[in-house]
């Protein structure tokens, strides 16, 4: 019994200055992020452009504006932040580091660039043979579905898991989880079962039963 409260008291204050580290390190971070919110509009109109692209300089995450040309993301302070889209000229922004609140929101304007493509002739097949042959023989690209239905393979979310990095939505609402967990528990320290006497014991008593050992199968079964 006597080493069962050397180890919750070792744990216990080894958990208290994790925290303490943790909270410090959180407060400065928590400082330098901003949630950055605007509309993309065209410079001559003043209508919203849907689909842009708003991506961190330093990171290379963003997200897009929805059909009204609305977007929200978190970054940092001082970050560049590159505005994109096709038909206009990109726009550059770099949030101020002297900004003391923690929600910024702006107008984003692009101006519409000519794009000149080359010229594309298209000529008839010289016989009906070939233009069959060569419709027989080419590669059609899938439909609609069925893409989508490839790109829900459990491999392919599982290789989109581990390579795609999370948009500004999901980031913020991280960052939102964060700061309400954070003012929640303002003053106070985070419940933690490490520091849970009982936890522990159930966790020896289950031990010491050998709940936690794994069954070992023989090449008969």
């Amino acid at each position: 019994m006597k080493q069962y409260i050397f180890i919750t008291l070792f744990l216990f204050g080894f958990t208290l200055k994790s925290v303490a580290q943790t909270a410090k390190k959180n407060d400065s971070t928590n400082m330098e992020l901003v949630q950055f919110s605007g509309v993309v509009m065209t410079s001559d109109s003043l209508v919203g452009i849907p689909y842009a692209a708003v991506a961190i300089q330093r990171s290379h995450a963003g997200t897009y504006t929805d059909v009204f040309g609305y977007f929200t993301l978190v970054a940092r302070k001082g970050d560049t932040l590159n505005f994109s889209c096709i038909g206009f000229r990109p726009n550059k922004y770099v949030i101020p580091d002297t900004f003391s609140d923690f929600k910024y929101s702006m107008i984003i304007l692009l101006t519409a660039d000519t794009m000149h493509l080359p010229t594309v002739v298209v000529r008839p097949m010289p016989r009906r043979e070939l233009f069959d042959y060569y419709f027989v023989k080419s590669d059609i690209p899938d439909d609609d579905l069925e893409r989508a239905r490839k790109n829900l393979e459990r491999e392919e979310l599982k290789e989109s898991r581990e390579i795609l990095k999370p948009d500004g939505i999901e980031v913020s609402k991280l960052h939102l989880s964060q700061q309400t967990q954070k003012y929640y528990y303002a003053g106070q320290v985070a419940p933690n079962n490490l520091l849970n006497p009982f936890a522990w014991a159930q966790f020896f008593e289950a031990w010491k039963r050998g709940d936690f050992k794994r069954e070992v199968k023989t090449s008969d079964e």
